[in-house]
């Protein structure tokens, strides 16, 4: 199933979604010590591993971070060769004030935004996504 590539589709389609709970990014020199299915996400860089986890996963393992985020999934289906959806969000969001992380999935796009914004960057992409 080929993801879709059209802008204008992605942006009408992209149907944010707002998971529940807090979500944070921390280093690790290795991952050993943590459950394959409690990290959300990982990327390895040459000063260590970064992993994305629950917050109170990450506090029961005592791990340090700094930022707190919501997780936005858009459930639309885009292709990793799509051009302009992240420019298209993360301008949006950055004219209201929101910073976002981004990972692309296979399937979806996922933003990590400040928790207490997390309401506030649906209300963002749901206008976009209406032509706002």
């Amino acid at each position: 199933m080929q993801g879709e590539t059209q802008l204008d589709l992605l942006l009408k389609g992209m149907k944010p979604k707002l998971h529940a709970g807090k979500y944070v990014f921390a280093t690790v020199a290795t991952t050993e010590h943590i459950q394959r299915n409690d990290i959300l996400g990982e990327f390895k860089e040459e000063e260590g591993t970064t992993v994305i986890l629950a917050q109170q996963k990450a506090d029961a393992l005592q791990l340090s971070y700094e930022f707190v985020a919501a997780w936005i999934t858009l459930t639309i289906h885009s292709s990793l060769e799509a051009h302009g959806l992240t420019a298209a969000f993360a301008t949006t969001l950055a004219k209201n004030k929101i910073s976002c992380n981004v990972i692309a999935g296979y399937y979806h796009d996922h933003l990590f935004v400040p928790y207490h914004e997390g309401e506030k960057a649906i209300k963002v992409l749901n206008g976009l996504a209406k032509g706002n």
